[in-house]
């Protein structure tokens, strides 16, 4: 059988593919074009991220896949339900990646409270000119131990966040209307583990309860976060979004900063994607990245270890 794993896969996923009797072709190919390559190569399955769409027209042009794998949570790339009606089975690897996409957000819950989003644009040009008054603007920074993190979404990347925040000596509160509590084990260097119970609560009292809100929700049909959501808030909350673009309303994330109910905000993810709105690139206390929650090397070799066994075990099945 074929794979073409269009938006790359771990040298070790590949060797453990191969080595099971899978051809892997890690050729990129454009999205217009991937139709004809798929029926010309006589691809059996294809792998994708988030870059590539494995949408109905696709479906329907390739009526000779079997499988269509996702490296990663999310998969609004993907068409499942049409897929599966078409016989296509349908894989992805929610536990590969959550470590990363928690760490991303406390990267950007940290360049908030010390200003790093701001100080990492103004450094370059005139750290060697105003050094002493960049000092002074940045000398007022607070520290993340002792706050409360409110997080909106307790699915595997939610418990990865709360995890590094109990970590931190941190408060956690937590909305997810399918969850009414979780735990959360903090696992030591020395083998040692503590588990804490965190009960979920309603998200109009974790907005108002919150010193920083941080999302971990699927793509949603309409913002999760819009102009209600921020009046209901703390004066000078911080915000992360590296789930979905717009779970948050990008609109209402601007008027708050500008009436400084938003202290910071921390993006990954951006409505307008791949062509973010300026307004937001360009605001001074917006930290950016470029929707890159799970590129580690670390998530990329488990992504490959985690679909590679998948696609074994369900092709060995047939």
């Amino acid at each position: 059988m074929k794979i073409l794993a269009n938006d790359g896969l771990s040298e070790k996923a590949i060797k453990t593919l191969e080595g099971a009797g899978f051809e892997v072709l890690t050729t990129k190919v454009a999205q217009n074009q991937l139709a004809p390559f798929i029926n010309e190569e006589q691809i059996d399955i294809l792998l994708v991220r988030s870059a590539t769409q494995a949408k109905r027209d696709l479906i329907d042009a390739c009526p000779a896949l079997k499988l269509i794998g996702r490296g990663g949570v999310g998969m609004d790339n993907i068409d499942v339900v049409y897929a599966q009606e078409k016989g296509i089975k349908v894989i992805n690897t929610p536990n590969a990646s959550s470590h990363s996409v928690a760490e991303l957000t406390f990267a950007h819950l940290f360049s908030g409270v010390r200003f790093l989003y701001d100080a990492n644009r103004n450094m370059p040009l005139e750290g060697d000119t105003r050094f002493n008054e960049l000092k002074k603007d940045y000398a007022n920074g607070h520290e993340l131990r002792g706050k409360t993190l409110g997080i909106i979404g307790l699915g595997r990347i939610g418990r990865a966040v709360a995890t590094i925040a109990l970590g931190l000596g941190m408060k956690v509160i937590a909305y997810d209307p399918e969850q009414q509590e979780a735990t959360i084990t903090l696992s030591f260097f020395d083998g040692h583990s503590l588990d804490f119970v965190i009960k979920t609560i309603s998200k109009k009292e974790v907005l108002e309860e919150a010193d920083f809100i941080t999302l971990h929700i699927p793509a949603q049909k309409e913002a999760v976060i819009g102009e209600k959501e921020f009046q209901q808030m703390k004066d000078g909350v911080g915000i992360v979004n590296v789930a979905r673009g717009g779970v948050i309303d990008e609109e209402a994330l601007l008027h708050a900063l500008e009436h400084e109910k938003v202290a910071f905000a921390g993006l990954d993810v951006f409505e307008g994607e791949p062509t973010p709105s300026i307004r937001i690139l360009m605001h001074p206390r917006v930290s950016l990245s470029p929707h890159i929650g799970a590129a580690t090397l670390e998530a990329q070799e488990r992504v490959g270890d985690e679909l590679a066994e998948q696609i074994i075990k369900m092709m060995s099945e047939k």
